[in-house]
């Protein structure tokens, strides 16, 4: 087995996840990294007892002993961040998800996967939490086919991040793009077609309306709904709200089909359950078939140590465990840079939606999903 030697780029709240979920996975550890900010280098030393610093991303390449690239930096660094490996010391790379926020950075995307000699991939952890993965693999025998998708995400606003990067939309691509990618990744996954249209409405109501940072006021949004039209005919919805953290169930996804429908459940972070109302939820698949009559709901545990290790139900984990089998075994991405650069497509097409009142045709990608 070939051992996993990661070199870290960005070692904040969600790089300190990767660093935890890392750790458990068989011969695989983080042994650099890159980051300027004292505190977050303090705690991923707390993690990594001796970990190796560099201060520019050429330091950490030139480190021999790493053999793997993870970029967990601010969204706008990215491109610039994959680009520079790219011309240093090609690695196979994990990107954490939005893979940009610019439009303009697509093109420079298809050029770097057109060289680029390892295995890229990028973060796309909901993929891989239990629940929703139960319901990827079950629900094409439940539904028959899915015709219409729901994902509802009804959670808690945006958590502080180091120089407050993700207060504006200048360096997250949006909330649509930032913390929706996600939701756009899944429902091409799940209705394995492109998207040919999308309409949005979303705007920013009650979240950090009272924040100034140099005297400027976020522009993030809170709230939206997004509707997109795919070209085998199936659509989906978005419904997302994030100052709903009084929720029992953080994401709750719906897909549905002539002969049934199928729905996972998933809780949020179990950090934020409040303890008096004794133990957190447990995740839940449930499958509702049209004839017999007769809705079946699954309990989907996940184990405690990974539920400890992040906030994403363990899927950092089975992530970075796929991952791994990738690299060594040769084998091709889960997610590819196409799929992260659909997921950011999907979210910008949104924004501008919800922006100009009028829906945005994607149709010049038309056709089903390789």
């Amino acid at each position: 087995m070939t051992p996993l030697r990661y070199g870290i780029i960005g070692c904040g709240m969600m790089g300190q996840e990767h660093i935890r979920n890392i750790a458990l996975v068989d011969d695989a550890q983080v042994v650099a990294a890159v980051e300027p900010d004292p505190a977050m280098r303090a705690a991923a030393t707390r993690l990594v007892p001796g970990l190796a610093f560099a201060d520019e991303i050429a330091g950490l390449l030139a480190m021999e002993e790493v053999n793997a690239v993870l970029i967990a930096s601010p969204n706008h660094l990215h491109v610039d961040q994959l680009e520079e490996v790219a011309r240093t010391r090609p690695l196979p790379i994990i990107v954490e998800k939005p893979l940009y926020t610019d439009p303009a950075d697509a093109a420079r995307l298809d050029a770097l996967a057109a060289r680029y000699p390892h295995l890229i991939w990028v973060a796309m952890e909901y993929r891989y939490m239990p629940p929703i993965a139960a319901l990827l693999d079950k629900a094409g025998k439940a539904t028959g086919g899915i015709r219409m998708l729901t994902i509802r995400e009804h959670r808690f606003p945006f958590l502080e991040k180091v120089g407050d990067w993700n207060r504006f939309n200048a360096q997250t691509g949006g909330t649509l793009v930032e913390k929706c990618c996600h939701f756009f990744d899944l429902m091409r996954l799940l209705l394995q077609s492109d998207p040919v249209r999308v309409m949005a409405s979303g705007n920013q109501a009650v979240n950090h309306l009272e924040e100034r940072y140099d005297g400027k006021v976020p522009d993030i949004w809170d709230n939206a709904f997004v509707i997109v039209d795919f070209a085998s005919g199936a659509r989906a919805m978005l419904e997302l709200c994030m100052f709903a953290e009084g929720s029992r169930y953080q994401e709750e996804i719906t897909a549905v089909g002539p002969m049934g429908k199928i729905e996972a459940l998933v809780p949020g972070p179990g950090r934020f359950w409040p303890a008096h109302l004794g133990a957190p939820p447990v995740p839940k698949l449930i499958v509702s078939p049209r004839a017999p009559k007769g809705p079946r709901e699954l309990d989907i545990p996940v184990d405690p140590d990974l539920l400890e290790a992040g906030d994403h139900n363990g899927a950092t984990f089975y992530q970075h465990r796929h991952f791994a089998h990738a690299v060594r075994d040769g084998g091709r991405p889960d997610v590819s840079l196409s799929d992260g650069a659909w997921a950011v497509r999907i979210g910008l097409a949104a924004q501008e939606s919800a922006l100009t009142g009028q829906a945005v045709q994607l149709d010049d990608h038309e056709g089903e999903q390789a």
